[in-house]
């Protein structure tokens, strides 16, 4: 029964993820958490690892997760059930692209849904915040003061530097800190 639930709720990820993992992590948290397969505290840090490692993150945590309730074979069934759907997909796409892109109504779908993607990767990190740094015994500091001072590093590198700071230096920053202050 695992090896079903487990195929059939990262497929349910993989169909319905759209703008990439960021965009699917409320999707894999629902599909978790309502199979009781990790606690949200968990998935939590699952996520900030699986930022940190190489590979997309939907690939990752479905693998780490398929392996902590099924073993290997699980692992293999999580990981195809998440990747499936985009390899279809992309299959399907490619043979029609060519007409597909100069229909007007694709593309008036294809702008209607970069906002809405970016609302669900901005409202996903709100709450990630508040779930770490506002909790049922009031604010934790120091989630706090970490996440304040990483926005500030963020910000203040665009007006010092003249350039945007890259991802794999914020999150390198960010592993940093959080040994220096954990």
């Amino acid at each position: 029964m695992i090896y079903i639930d487990l195929f059939l709720g990262f497929l349910k990820v993989g169909i319905f993820a759209f703008g990439g993992a960021y965009g699917a992590i409320p999707l894999i948290r629902d599909v978790v958490l309502s199979y009781g397969w990790i606690t949200d505290d968990t998935l939590t840090y699952m996520i900030a690892v699986s930022e940190s490692t190489p590979g997309p993150i939907m690939v990752n945590l479905a693998t780490y997760i398929g392996s902590n309730q099924a073993g290997v074979f699980g692992a293999l069934l999580a990981t195809t059930a998440v990747v499936l759907p985009s390899f279809v997909i992309i299959l399907l796409l490619t043979a029609i692209l060519k007409n597909a892109m100069k229909n007007r109504y694709v593309k008036a779908v294809l702008m209607g849904l970069k906002p809405s993607i970016i609302g669900i990767i901005l409202a996903t990190g709100i709450l990630m915040i508040f779930n770490r740094c506002i909790n049922s015994n009031g604010i934790n500091i120091k989630n706090a003061l970490v996440t304040a001072l990483l926005i500030a590093i963020l910000y203040s590198s665009k007006y010092l530097l003249k350039k945007k700071l890259s991802p794999i230096l914020l999150i390198v920053l960010s592993a940093f800190i959080g040994l220096l202050v954990f």
